[in-house]
């Protein structure tokens, strides 16, 4: 009986202490981490999370607000333990009362526009594990005291920190640190892997870091990717890096290291991913690719490597990027390649490798990027290549390659093609071939120059209907531009300079629709490792673009023999960047081009154009590069816009009616007219007395000579004895002078 009374006890006191139990869950956010959440958001120039310390437009447990996590383990007060604000538009500083948060384990802040330095309370966080403020503007020291000794992964790159590293003494479970992307200077301290002992990756890319590349890496026996590219180190590469048994990455890439690549990088058999591209490492590559059976990135390129390919990279069958452009490579291309099925990209460019183009290239049938451009091969292109349908960017140029329509037929069926370089090649008196091509259906970058070709545009080119970049020039091309090349709908860079072109310039290319409106269509995957390079001028001068998207919108019919007007329709290309109409033989007066809003350089030197220059042209705001010399310009330079910063004299020079500065020449209140009327009547007259005189002249002295050596015997005879010597020394003297002339010859001819 007494027993039964204790359940009815105990209920009643739940009812009574029920509404005590609920105010108490109202507060469930420890009080200190509020203080400290508010003073961070009191730190922010503008916020969006939703956050409320009143209590009315949010709920009172801040545990269930945007970006806070806590803890479970008390029924109470729970404590803040993750604050996840990363990718949020936050702006403002980072607040010391962050500090406050003594629980906090998790602290994401990256990719916002934090500025200001860090206060020192967040590297003093006993259990913190996480920290990320990579992507924001943040800058200053990290003090050298910063004591986290739960930390496991430190994220600070893409900032502007300055300074030392710091090397988190005491963090024994560091696992991830990234100090990428900063600037911080002084030496590399390997003192971090004294830290940690599970240090997995280490991230020091982009800094201003000075001095050798230090030993000591080895001690992080875990580490499995290390990056020190763009740092600035100099020096060797130490022996103790080469007994990371556990790396799968090495980017040394960008820096002034020397030194051979050592034999003992077979000892790293767990490489995936080596760049040490951007160096100075000399010597012959390693015959040691049998041991890094899981390699499939290999960068080298910008060293000066010598030697030839070493045979063992036939058994990286892994392998799917081998860059090793610009070095001093020797030899033939000998690689197996049907050994390689999983090679994607193959660079061997701006090397000195000879022989023929590898038949079993086509074996490596996921290969899209193919780069054997300013090497000594020769021969022509493999018949195989008519099967080598993954390949999406070719180039060949630079070589000595032969038999250009036999090239042309090959590729033209491959269904993936969308970019062929071929130019200085086939410079063996070949002609531009103009039947027998129908195929490249998708091509969007073809370049063709400087091989000295003779012919006319080939009418297979209107077929290219996706063609985007196109350059034919400098070659000894004639006849007239057709009137289908400003058809071609998605075409924004045209060049068929240094030709021999003749007639006017088609109306059409004034109608060009990628140069009318801005083109999405121009962008294009960047070819990082595979760079365009275009001939500027017979000097060598070139540029370089890595995707065909950085391209300028050009029209470039420079240095032909092009007659008739500039036609008023290229004011309607607003996106055209450069015309270049210079060195032909261009008439007319220089029309409007005010509309053309995007032009960056504007060349028509060199012509043959008269009348004033048009003020309008200072409203091209963007206009860096201009010229009008050479031609038959009057009156005054225009000034203001644009026209102020063309001060160059020789813009202007060989226009002698050209007037104001920046010339020499002074503008009259009346100018010059370089081609003044003149009084026909007048005119005839001078000629008729300027003919009158002249007979008469002639006449007079004509009969008084006669008349004198007529009457004066002795006179007759001294004339004509003095015209024989005269005619005996000059005889002489060409005698002489062509025996000189011989024997100077001969001294010259070589001895065969």
């Amino acid at each position: 009986m007494g027993n039964r009374g204790l359940p009815c006890f105990f209920s009643l006191l739940l009812l009574l202490f029920a509404p005590l139990s609920c105010s108490q869950s109202q507060q469930s956010c420890d009080s200190s981490d509020l203080n400290a959440l508010q003073g961070f958001v009191e730190g922010l120039q503008s916020s969006d999370l939703g956050w409320s310390f009143n209590g009315r437009s949010s709920s009172p447990d801040c545990c269930t607000w945007v970006g806070i996590s806590c803890d479970v383990g008390s029924v109470l007060v729970k404590r803040v333990i993750g604050l996840d604000l990363s990718d949020k538009s936050l702006k403002g500083s980072v607040s010391s009362s962050l500090g406050g948060l003594d629980q906090l384990k998790q602290l994401n802040l990256s990719n916002n526009s934090f500025n200001g330095s860090v206060p020192v309370e967040l590297f003093r966080l006993p259990h913190l594990e996480l920290l990320d403020l990579s992507m924001n503007m943040l800058s200053g020291l990290i003090p050298a005291e910063s004591n986290l000794p739960s930390i496991r992964l430190f994220n600070i790159s893409a900032n502007s920190f300055s300074g030392t590293h710091p090397i988190l003494a005491g963090s024994s479970n560091l696992s991830v640190y990234d100090v990428s992307f900063n600037s911080f200077s002084g030496p590399v301290d390997t003192g971090i892997c004294n830290s940690s002992g599970s240090i997995q990756l280490l991230q020091f890319s982009a800094n201003m870091f000075s001095g050798d590349f230090p030993a000591g890496f080895g001690n992080c026996s875990s580490l499995t990717e290390l990056s020190l590219s763009k740092t600035g180190l100099t020096g060797t590469l130490p022996d103790d890096l080469f007994t990371l048994s556990s790396l799968s990455l090495l980017n040394l890439k960008g820096n002034t290291l020397s030194g051979i690549v050592s034999t003992n990088i077979r000892n790293l058999s767990n490489l995936v991913h080596i760049d040490i591209s951007l160096n100075n490492f000399s010597g012959v590559i390693p015959d040691v690719f049998d041991s890094l059976n899981k390699l499939e990135f290999f960068h080298a390129s910008c060293n000066k490597l010598t030697g030839g390919l070493p045979p063992s990279l036939s058994n990286c069958s892994t392998l799917a990027l081998l860059i090793l452009r610009n070095n001093s490579l020797t030899g033939t291309i000998d690689l197996n390649f049907t050994a390689l099925p999983r090679l994607n990209a193959l660079n061997l460019a701006s090397n000195f490798f000879s022989g023929r183009i590898p038949p079993d290239l086509p074996n490596c049938t996921q290969m899209m990027t193919l780069g054997l451009a300013m090497n000594n091969l020769v021969g022509e292109i493999p018949s195989s290549f008519k099967n080598f349908t993954s390949l999406y960017y070719l180039s060949l140029s630079g070589n000595n390659f032969s038999n250009l329509f036999s090239a042309l037929q090959i590729l033209q069926n491959l269904p993936n093609l969308r970019n062929l370089i071929l130019n200085t090649n086939f410079r063996g008196g070949e002609s531009m071939p103009t039947q027998g091509i129908q195929g490249f259906a998708n091509m969007e970058v073809l370049i063709i120059e400087n091989c000295a070709l003779s012919g006319s545009i080939p009418p297979w080119l209107a077929n290219l209907t996706n063609l985007k970049v196109m350059d034919i020039s400098w070659n000894h091309l004639t006849g007239t531009i057709p009137l289908w090349l400003g058809n071609l709908d998605n075409l924004f860079y045209l060049d068929i300079s240094n030709n021999s072109l003749t007639g006017e310039i088609p109306t059409s290319l004034a109608l060009m629709k990628s140069l009318m409106y801005s083109n999405s269509s121009q962008e294009s995957v960047a070819s990082q490792y595979y760079p365009f390079v275009i001939l500027r001028n017979s000097s060598g001068r070139s540029l370089e673009y890595k995707q065909y998207s950085s391209f300028p919108p050009s029209i470039i019919l420079s240095n032909n023999k092009l007659v008739g007007s500039i036609l008023p329709g290229f004011n309607g290309l607003v996106n055209l960047h450069v015309l270049d109409l210079s060195f032909n033989d261009i008439s007319g007066t220089i029309p409007d081009l005010s509309d053309m809003s995007n032009l960056e350089s504007l060349d028509l030197s060199n012509n043959h154009l008269t009348g004033a220059i048009p003020s309008s042209l200072s409203r091209l705001h963007f206009l860096s590069s201009f010229s009008v010399a050479y031609n038959n310009l009057s009156g005054k330079i225009p000034t203001g816009g644009q026209f102020n910063t063309l001060n160059d004299p020789s813009i202007y020079t060989g226009n002698y009616y050209l007037c104001g500065p920046p010339t020499k020449n002074n503008c009259s209140d009346e100018e010059p007219n370089p081609y003044p009327k003149r009084d026909d009547n007048n005119g005839t007259h001078e000629t008729i007395w300027l003919y009158l005189g002249m007979g008469s002249g002639f006449a007079t002295g004509f009969w008084g000579v006669y008349v004198v050596f007529l009457f004066r015997r002795s006179w007759r005879i001294a004339y004509f004895q003095m015209i024989d010597k005269l005619f005996d020394d000059i005889y002489v003297m060409v005698v002489l002078c062509w025996r000189r002339l011989n024997e100077k010859i001969g001294r010259q001819r070589p001895i065969s």
